[in-house]
């Protein structure tokens, strides 16, 4: 009877809440819990770690990626990039995007290297904009660096729907060598369960723009779907495994009064990772479960990075770098939470953090994101910090 029930609940669900949007309804969705084995563990310092101010007075840096020469280029949300020469921390202009548009959360946001980025020189770049007709829009375009600056090359994908929040932004290359685009539900929930829009998804497609052949849905870049707002992917260098963040609702109670629920998942190819149907982890055969759902606070993820067999996540309201130990063996159970450099739910050292990545000297390195209108300015905000560990 028990499965009978769940099996008659998977099938009506869609339905329901369809019929509830229909309606003008804000429908509730089912949450589950699935209580973290291990709790979170507050450390505003970390044994055999070092944190160190590499550069400031920044303006919402929002991606960091280094040059193979050992440059860094930063993507600030305003809608210029910066170039940090190797061995200096004064930041040089590097590209203002042409007809980037920064409107609350919208903005230059994403960006990547192409993985033959030696030989061909290619920077992939993801950013708002308004069309002819002022309407708010999201595209993906390629770069080609010139040393001291870049030059545009083509427009890779247009069209993304856009909103001024919740429209996600995240690119990057993943180990099959197509680019990976995170979008966001625009503020409309019951559009991450629409496979004929590109909003709420995971994207994939080709460095040229094309869809691959093996995508999960047919001439559609859609490569999962039923996210909230996508901010950021990382790939397990170990087994090759895909990870996301993403934000839950963290207070919106026209969402049905559930409130936050920032998840990290392991994404499935095809897979419904259930926004805005489930939250949480019900453990319904038809969704995907996240590996970690908060539920107390909001721990609203962004950038992350497989680091030292570990997988580093930068928190934006959670003020935290959180390290997230995992267990391979357990299909990636979570074995430790650790909130670096934060002291409670919400309070840090540093404020809020938007990307981190690993550079060439093999050290982490994070980006704040405090001048983005959400946090407590400190002095010279933003920064991007370099973290050293030494175990």
């Amino acid at each position: 009877m028990t499965k009978y029930i769940i099996l008659s609940l998977i099938f009506l669900l869609p339905h329901l809440r369809a019929a509830a949007q229909e309606n003008g309804q804000a429908a509730k969705p089912i949450v589950g819990e699935v209580p973290q084995k291990v709790p979170d563990e507050f450390l505003p310092v970390v044994d055999g770690v070092t944190v160190e101010v590499w550069v400031d007075s920044l303006t919402i840096p929002w991606s960091l990626r280094f040059l193979p020469n050992g440059d860094a280029l930063v993507a600030q949300r305003s809608g210029n990039i910066l170039r940090i020469p190797k061995d200096s921390k004064e930041p040089k202009a590097y590209l203002a995007v042409p007809d980037a548009v920064h409107e609350v959360d919208a903005g230059l946001m994403g960006m990547d290297l192409h993985p033959d980025f030696a030989s061909n020189q290619w920077i992939y770049i993801m950013h708002a904009y308004r069309n002819e007709a002022n309407e708010l829009f999201s595209r993906v375009l390629r770069l080609k660096h010139a040393g001291e600056t870049a030059t545009l090359d083509k427009v890779i994908l247009d069209n993304i729907p856009a909103y001024a929040i919740h429209l996600g932004g995240r690119i990057a290359f993943g180990p099959d060598g197509m680019l990976y685009i995170g979008t966001g539900d625009l503020s409309q929930p019951f559009v991450a369960q629409d496979l004929t829009s590109m909003a709420s998804k995971i994207l994939r497609i080709t460095p040229e723009g094309k869809i691959p052949n093996d995508n999960p849905f047919p001439n559609s870049p859609v490569y999962s779907y039923g996210h909230r707002v996508v901010q950021g992917f990382a790939w397990d260098p170990v087994t090759g495994a895909f990870f996301n963040s993403e934000h839950g609702p963290s207070g919106a109670a026209v969402e049905g009064s559930v409130r936050y629920r920032d998840e990290i998942n392991k994404v499935k190819k095809g897979g419904n990772h259930g926004w805005p149907l489930v939250v949480g982890a019900p453990q319904i055969d038809a969704y995907q479960d996240p590996i970690v759902s908060w539920n107390l606070a909001a721990v609203p993820p962004a950038g992350m990075v497989f680091y030292k067999d570990d997988l580093y996540v930068a928190s934006l309201g959670g003020q935290s770098l959180v390290r997230l130990v995992l267990d391979r063996e357990k299909d990636y159970e979570v074995k430790q939470v650790q909130r670096w450099f934060s002291y409670a739910p919400s309070r840090g050292i540093y404020g809020r953090m938007r990307d981190v990545t690993v550079g060439p000297d093999g050290h982490l390195y994070v980006t704040t994101s405090n001048t983005d209108g959400r946090a407590e300015r400190r002095i010279h905000d933003d920064k991007i910090l370099r973290i050293k560990v030494s175990w």
